[in-house]
């Protein structure tokens, strides 16, 4: 789904309110019944509650449900994506937001700029989008919940993510910094890279191979597994330097952290091995780099290990609790990373709910079905797919400068207090005759 701001600015303090009051009621109910949403709001008044509601209903926050057994609402991903971006802005995390930079089978992702105009990443964890088949039979754990659940996953997605990459990047491996998380996001540092499957060569495939073998040994040595260790999460920074071939040396960055599990997984040795096989085979297909030598092995890069240096255990007692991981691992199991085409897929609406599956009812006002293309307007851009392709690692500019303006970066704009900006609003379509 696109992520609209238009109307945040426009929201009022009791539109806040009434929305949290849906999220708050989300936990218990998968349709929130509307004198529940009057009580956690806290408001006085019938009608001014239903005219909020009508707001949040009208911008695609909240959603109502046909053939519901009682008068309720359902919070949306937008509804959520606001309310996590209302924080961030209000913790000066973020001041604009601007173009989408990617998006995967179970996110999106956005650059976006602090305040003190540093370029930032937000990646908004979006799970139930797109599933296996194989999981209608393995959602037990949802309780026949489908929105609720899969935002409570993208939560639990989010935050495992946020706590690996914190302290991956302090033990000085190659992450990006993270900078924040809340609900369904994670605001971390934007680096000036190329994924590495947009790369059609390198001038030494042999060292960056080694370096990322290092990697996963280093990882596994520290108690951790990546779990999706591929050519769609590794990032190929340029750095420049003198004594290295065409005076650039090439630096891995890895992303993607919240299928990551611990090396005493039942299933760490599989993890581990598939992660290996993954880089040895994209090597092998695009830098035609063959390696005769077996390895990295699991036993090898564990055995003698410093148990009191693993960082699975720190991750979970820092807040990431044992019972979170395993709600959250359920649904890595039958939806694994790996690659393209794995599996049949099954097409599931934003908020979660499947095709084919039954629900309280059909959702009024559904999106329209897009092609891919029209999700993306610069998809067909002949002006980007120019950029893109002339983009490499040989080029003579080693380290390019962000430039914020080429993002489409606009601030939220809101200097001041939202229930002003939206009496203004009111002001101005009463004395252009509008009828209130």
């Amino acid at each position: 789904m696109k992520l609209d701001t238009g109307a945040l600015r426009y929201l009022t303090t009791e539109d806040w309110r009434v929305l949290q009051a849906v999220e708050q009621g989300s936990k218990n109910h998968d349709l929130v019944p509307t004198p529940l949403i009057q009580q956690i709001a806290g408001l006085r008044g019938g009608s001014g509650v239903h005219r909020n509601i009508s707001n949040l209903a009208k911008v695609g926050l909240i959603a109502k449900v046909k053939n519901a057994k009682y008068d309720g609402y359902r919070l949306t991903y937008g509804g959520l994506d606001y309310l996590a971006l209302n924080t961030h802005r209000k913790s000066s995390h973020i001041y604009s937001l601007g173009n989408q930079i990617g998006v995967g089978k179970e996110s999106d992702i956005y650059i976006t700029a602090s305040p003190s105009n540093r370029p930032l990443v937000l990646k908004l964890h979006r799970l139930g989008r797109i599933s296996f088949r194989t999981v209608k039979a393995n959602r037990d754990y949802l309780r026949n919940r489908q929105t609720g659940s899969w935002m409570y996953l993208s939560r639990l997605a989010a935050q495992k993510e946020h706590a690996f990459m914190k302290v991956l990047y302090r033990e000085g491996f190659p992450v990006p910094e993270p900078v924040a998380w809340n609900r369904h996001t994670v605001v971390m540092e934007f680096i000036d890279s190329f994924p590495l499957r947009q790369i059609d060569s390198v001038p030494d495939p042999g060292k960056l191979y080694a370096e990322l073998m290092e990697i996963i040994v280093r990882l596994a040595q520290r108690g951790l597994i990546h779990g999706d260790f591929n050519e769609f999460n590794i990032l190929v920074k340029e750095i420049p330097d003198a004594k290295a071939e065409g005076g650039v040396r090439l630096e891995p960055i890895v992303i993607d952290f919240p299928q990551t599990v611990s090396t005493n997984h039942v299933n760490a040795e599989m993890y581990f091995d598939r992660d290996a096989a993954c880089v040895k085979r994209y090597f092998e297909r695009r830098f035609k780099f063959t390696v005769e030598e077996p390895g990295p092995f699991f036993k090898d890069a564990i055995k003698g290990a410093d148990p009191e240096r693993r960082l699975d255990v720190e991750v979970e007692a820092s807040g990431f609790s044992r019972k979170m991981a395993k709600e959250l691992e359920r649904f890595v199991e039958v939806v694994p990373g790996g690659g393209e085409g794995e599996g049949e897929v099954e097409v599931v609406d934003e908020d979660g709910q499947g095709v084919d599956d039954a629900h309280e009812g059909e959702v009024e006002d559904d999106d329209e079905e897009v092609d891919e293309d029209e999700q993306d307007p610069q998809a067909n851009d002949p002006e980007m797919i120019e950029r893109l392709e002339s983009l490499n690692v040989d080029d003579d500019v080693a380290v390019k400068p962000v430039r914020l303006q080429d993002f489409g970066l606009v601030p939220f704009d809101l200097p001041q207090e939202p229930d002003v900006v939206a009496a203004q609003v009111k002001t101005k379509k009463k004395a252009s005759g509008w009828a209130i």
